[in-house]
């Protein structure tokens, strides 16, 4: 139903009989009592009959969104790409899944156990056709990190805590998906996700470096616990495996960088991991080195069912479970989103969350721990050129061939060669360029990267996390509080207003003050508000002056075209600037509202306050009219019987005058060098 208005002119305010040039302005369409109904169905009902609406078809998909490339997959065009890429994938996921279960202090078994049963799972009812999902580094040191804490990692219950961690991690996830709440980490900002990444990193790193020392050391997720750790143990140095590791990470890091620099050549970079513990492996086979520790035996044979228990330790895990899904939501749904813009297909980031929550529940009734997209896996897979889901299908039975055929050959991988594929991996995490980055662009930003990085690295990852999602709140708090208020002065020549600073040569007129607020205005952000209206009226220094010359500001134009939204508190605030304005002679005008604002504004009876003839759909209306009233008031308007007499136009010459006078913005009443 369209919403009914009640014109408003401001004919009468401005007329030529009191000896003045009528002003023409566009008039402002006021609501009416009949707009207050909505003009559309309540949100319930609306969804009800989209529900109602929907094929069996879109059904299917929105269940189970692999229907949409299985009934359009082309054979011939598709086939042998998905089956490229799955394979390579699938090559390099073997030996990082082994490495990453190790990381989160679990035999390698569970790694690739994570990688089976949730692949196939997240191939049916994820949407993204090219994300490659599994163990990664940054989820495992958290699974590390807070199980650590709670039992040992020979113990049998930590491997049961992190299968349990799996299934949280998944319901939390169906029920973000399910009640669409992923707009929920958008206030986190990408410098403090940045700068956790790369502390996460390090530590990372620094947590492998038993692996090529050859002697325990501390397990921590702060830095210097792990660094004196490292020192206190460095009479227990070995040569064989610090060696053979700084080897095997040599040929990682060139064969990472040459698949990255040669397009001939890409194939090195997920053929690393595989390369790797071919000669690792190769090397202990033939000359049995007794300082390197080995994996040992690995079972063979696919996961069995099994139902996750240990439920009485679920509340010492909920906050490590929503830290996990944040990290899925942060790092899986991105990068599916940009490669579903890279291939050109839509993606319902809730639905994504839906996918990997059932993958994860699913895959932990057969072993898994917490799995998420990995960023370097599926850059492989898209760089192979994956077109569907049917790519990470391949993977899923890469692995399962794994599991029953490969495994012997697994029990002889030199464990410093599985920490070179981590160190390798998390080293593209540290992103250093970005610091300077954001120094260069944006300090706010470059201290949030710092801040969260440092307590990251010095206090733990929950700390870390906490302290930068704080800071980065508190911003947001503090620009929504203080928001942007500008000067806005008319650009020569034109009926434009814009901002004085950002336009030196726009000029403002004596008498008129235009403001702009660039945020919605609520009870947080009135007062400020207020105070630099108050300042603007004191002080209109540094802006070029034209118009009458008079000494007090006698109109207050605010331009509402950004304000998307004012609350009670902001109407309260309005009036009680109405009368402080109207005990010193000064009138507050209104200018292009919204419809919202505008309702509000009606409905609170702002605008009989203010006057509905102060209501104007251009600040160029505005400013005529108040021109006219500040030279009206300083006696500066001539009266008709000072004008020279006006040339007498035939009946069609003022029709021709009128039409040239409706197509063009009338000026302001004053000489043509003050315009």
């Amino acid at each position: 139903m369209e919403t009914s208005y009640a014109t408003s002119s401001i004919v009468d305010v401005v007329s030529a009989a009191s000896g003045e040039r009528p002003v023409k302005v566009l008039p402002l369409l006021h609501p009416s009592l009949s707009s207050f109904r909505r003009p559309s169905a309540p949100f319930l009902s609306r969804w009800v009959s989209r529900l109602r609406e929907m094929s069996s078809m879109e059904w299917m998909e929105l269940f189970l969104p692999c229907t949409r490339w299985i009934r359009t997959y082309n054979w011939r065009e598709f086939l042998q790409a998905d089956l490229m890429a799955g394979v390579t994938v699938g090559i390099m996921l073997v030996p990082q899944a082994m490495s990453y279960a190790k990381l989160a202090g679990l035999h390698p078994i569970y790694g690739l156990y994570s990688s089976f049963v949730p692949i196939f799972v997240y191939s049916i009812f994820g949407s993204s056709r090219q994300l490659a999902i599994g163990p990664v580094a940054l989820v495992s040191l958290l699974v590390s990190n807070v199980l650590s804490k709670i039992v040992d990692s020979s113990d049998k219950l930590y491997t049961e805590l992190a299968i349990l961690l799996a299934f949280m991690v998944g319901v939390l996830e169906c029920l973000m998906g399910l009640f669409r709440l992923g707009w929920l980490l958008r206030f986190i900002s990408h410098s403090v996700i940045s700068g956790f990444t790369t502390a996460s990193a390090i530590v990372i790193a620094l947590s492998q470096a038993k692996y090529f020392l050859g002697y325990n050391i501390e397990r921590s997720s702060k830095i210097v616990p792990l660094i004196g750790s490292i020192i206190a143990g460095a009479s227990d140095f070995k040569w064989p495996p610090f060696v053979m590791g700084s080897f095997i990470l040599g040929i990682l890091l060139l064969m990472k960088e040459l698949g990255k620099t040669k397009k001939n050549l890409r194939m090195l970079r997920a053929a690393g991991p595989l390369t790797a513990v071919i000669l690792g492996t190769s090397f202990v086979k033939i000359f049995h080195p007794s300082s390197i520790s080995l994996v040992g035996d690995v079972p063979q044979g696919l996961p069995k069912f099994s139902v996750p228990r240990e439920f009485q330790h679920a509340k010492s895990l909920i906050s490590t479970a929503v830290l996990i899904t944040g990290v899925a939501i942060m790092e899986s749904v991105g990068i599916a989103k940009a490669l579903a813009a890279k291939h050109g297909y839509e993606l319902d980031s809730n639905q994504e969350l839906f996918g990997l929550g059932v993958a994860n529940i699913c895959g932990s009734f057969f072993y898994s721990y917490p799995t998420t997209g990995s960023f370097s896996r599926s850059a492989v897979n898209h760089e192979s050129g994956a077109k569907t889901g049917l790519s990470g299908i391949i993977m899923g039975i890469i692995m399962g061939c794994a599991l029953l055929f490969m495994t012997p050959l697994f029990r002889d991988i030199p464990q410093c060669v599985l920490a070179a594929i981590v160190v390798s991996a998390v080293m593209g995490l540290v992103e250093h360029k970005e610091a300077f980055f954001l120094w260069r662009v944006d300090k706010r930003d470059f201290f949030l990267w710092i801040i969260t990085c440092i307590t990251t690295l010095m206090f733990g990852i929950e700390i870390g996390v906490l302290v930068g999602v704080a800071f980065s709140l508190a911003f947001v708090i503090h620009e929504s509080a203080n928001p942007h208020v500008a000067v806005l002065g008319r650009l020569p020549g034109t009926t434009v207003y814009r901002n004085i600073l950002q336009y030196p040569e726009a000029y403002t007129y004596n008498g008129i003050v235009v403001v702009r607020v660039d945020a919605p205005i609520y009870f947080a952000n009135t007062s400020y508000i207020k105070e630099r209206l108050r300042e603007y009226e004191v002080d209109m220094s540094g802006s070029i002056k034209r118009g009458p010359d008079v000494e007090r500001i006698h109109f207050v134009i605010i331009e509402m075209s950004p304000v998307t939204y004012v609350d009670s508190s902001a109407i309260q605030a309005l009036k009680e600037l109405h009368q402080e304005y109207k005990s010193r002679g000064i009138q507050i005008i209104i200018a292009n509202p919204n419809r919202e604002v505008h309702l509000s504004l009606f409905k609170s009876g702002l605008l009989d306050i203010l006057g509905k003839e102060w209501c104007f759909v251009r600040v160029h209306d505005a400013v005529q009219v108040c021109l006219q009233r500040v030279q009206k008031l300083h006696g500066l308007v001539r009266n008709n019987s000072d004008q020279t007499p006006r040339k007498q136009f035939s009946f069609l010459q003022n029709l021709w005058k009128q039409g040239e006078e409706a197509n063009s913005y009338t000026e302001p009443l004053l000489s043509e060098k003050d315009v």
